[in-house]
C-alpha cells in the first residue's frame, strides 16, 4: 500500500471518528432547540418555581412562648398545617414527616419537621397527642399574621387553608422549594430529601 493510499485511510478514520462525537451533540441541540423537553424529572415533589422566600413572620409555640418564623432556619424543613381537629390526613402525614426523616439516617439531624396550627384552639389535646412524635416542632399562628402566612405558600392547588393537608419542603435559607399533596408516596418524599441532602452543602 503506498504512502498516499495510508494517508487517505487515516484521514477518513479521522473524519468518522469526528462524526460519532459530533452526532450526539448536533441532536442534543436540535431536541433542545426544536423545543423538546424531557416529559419526567427527577424529583417526586412538585417544584416551586422560582423558590420562594419565606418572609419572616412572629409565631407562638404550644407552651406561649414566641418565635419567629425565620428561627426555623438551618434545616431542611418538612412543614404541614393543620386546625384544632387532626383527621386521618393529617395523622397520616405527622407519621409520614416522622417515618421520611428518621429513613435519613445518619443525615437525619439535617432535617426537622414543622406543624404549623391555625388556631389556638385544643391546644391541650395537641400537647398530648404531639409526644407521639418527638422531634417535631409545633407553633401557632397568631390571627393577624395567619393570612399573611397562607398566602405565602399558596400554590396553584390552593391555600394552606382551603387545601391543609399538603406537606411543603423548606430549605435550609427559609426558601419553599416543592411541595407534596395530602395522598403523595411517602417513599417518593423520602428519595427526594435523600437526594437533596446527597448533593446539597447548606443544612
Amino acid at each position: 500500500m503506498t504512502p498516499f493510499a495510508n494517508l487517505s485511510s487515516g484521514r477518513r478514520k479521522l473524519l468518522l471518528l469526528s462524526a460519532l462525537f459530533a452526532v450526539p451533540v448536533i441532536v442534543a441541540y436540535a431536541l433542545y432547540f426544536g423545543g423538546w423537553r424531557p416529559s419526567a424529572t427527577g424529583n417526586y415533589g412538585e417544584l416551586v418555581q422560582p423558590a420562594r422566600p419565606i418572609a419572616d413572620i412572629a409565631l407562638v409555640t404550644l407552651d406561649g412562648r414566641p418565635i419567629r418564623f425565620s428561627d426555623l432556619r438551618g434545616k431542611w424543613t418538612l412543614i404541614a398545617f393543620a386546625a384544632a381537629d387532626c383527621p386521618k390526613a393529617c395523622e397520616r402525614n405527622l407519621y409520614h414527616m416522622r417515618q421520611v426523616i428518621a429513613a435519613q439516617g445518619e443525615k437525619a439531624d439535617r432535617v426537622q419537621s414543622v406543624l404549623v396550627l391555625t388556631d389556638s384552639k385544643a391546644l391541650d389535646w395537641w400537647r398530648y397527642t404531639i409526644k407521639d412524635y418527638p422531634g417535631m416542632r409545633v407553633v401557632v399562628v397568631p390571627p393577624p399574621a395567619l393570612a399573611a402566612l397562607a398566602r405565602q405558600f399558596t400554590l396553584p392547588a390552593g391555600s394552606p387553608l382551603d387545601n391543609p393537608y399538603r406537606i411543603y419542603l423548606i430549605d435550609p435559607l427559609g426558601n419553599l422549594m416543592m411541595s407534596y399533596p395530602a395522598d403523595a408516596d411517602p417513599n417518593g418524599l423520602r428519595k427526594d430529601l435523600a437526594r437533596l441532602l446527597r448533593v446539597s452543602r447548606i443544612g
